[in-house]
């Protein structure tokens, strides 16, 4: 019992994911992707952006 709304609810939110059509800038996506970015690393972040992942 009770589980209705929530059942509802989340019918409600599938049908808006599977039929709703998204405004998608794909060549900001691609920039984004391909590691492009026009926004500058804060100096605070610039020696964890030198750092290698991998040595992690």
């Amino acid at each position: 019992m009770g589980r209705g709304r929530a059942k509802a609810k989340q019918t409600k939110v599938a049908r808006d994911l599977k039929y709703r059509t998204p405004d998608t800038d794909f060549n900001t996506l691609q920039r984004e992707l391909h590691g492009e970015s026009g926004d500058p690393i804060p100096e605070q972040y610039l020696d964890l952006a030198r750092e290698d992942p991998a040595a992690s």
